[in-house]
């Protein structure tokens, strides 16, 4: 059974395929959810951090899916264009990846915003919601590295930064 945390991510990603972001109203999200508005705002802090935890699921999903398609038995130059093509796939698919990859969020997302406190909220739930987003470059980076650790491990410094190179090639040209 999904926590309340998972249920009210999975409504308000559900809330997103009709409706824009500025019109998804938090009693709504929680009443789909089966949760109180107040159990909501104990998870999440605001509508903010709702964005953000919803964002940060999307990136996490999207993250592991590159973990899979790197860990495939296959040839390096393979196994990069099987995280090339779930990049593509995944954005095309998913509105809020392609937002964290591009940056592009447009008026039908939430485009999170920074939390207010750079030391976490009082409140150990709503702490959860509170790590900042990776920006394109940075989320990009994180795949880079992975790639490079997957493909490649153990070579010296001047060909992993050769092979870092070509996976940010490749992963951008995606």
């Amino acid at each position: 059974m999904p926590t309340a945390r998972e249920s009210l991510l999975d409504s308000a990603l559900s809330a997103l395929t009709g409706l824009p972001w500025s019109a998804v109203r938090m009693v709504d999200v929680a009443s789909a959810a089966g949760v109180s508005r107040q159990t909501l705002y104990n998870e999440f802090g605001s509508k903010d951090g709702l964005a953000r935890a919803l964002a940060r699921r999307e990136a996490d999903v999207y993250l592991r899916g590159v973990d899979r398609a790197l860990g495939e038995a296959a040839a390096p130059t393979e196994r990069l264009a099987a995280v090339a093509e779930w990049t593509v796939a995944t954005a095309r698919g998913h509105p809020m990846v392609r937002a964290l990859l591009t940056g592009c969020w447009g008026e039908r997302l939430p485009a999170p915003r920074p939390a207010f406190r750079t030391t976490g909220s009082p409140v150990p739930a709503q702490r959860r919601a509170d790590p900042g987003l990776p920006g394109p470059s940075e989320l990009l980076a994180v795949v880079r590295d992975r790639a490079v650790a997957a493909l490649e491990p153990g070579r010296p410094k001047e060909e992993a930064d050769r092979i870092a190179y070509h996976c940010e090639v490749a992963l951008r040209l995606a």
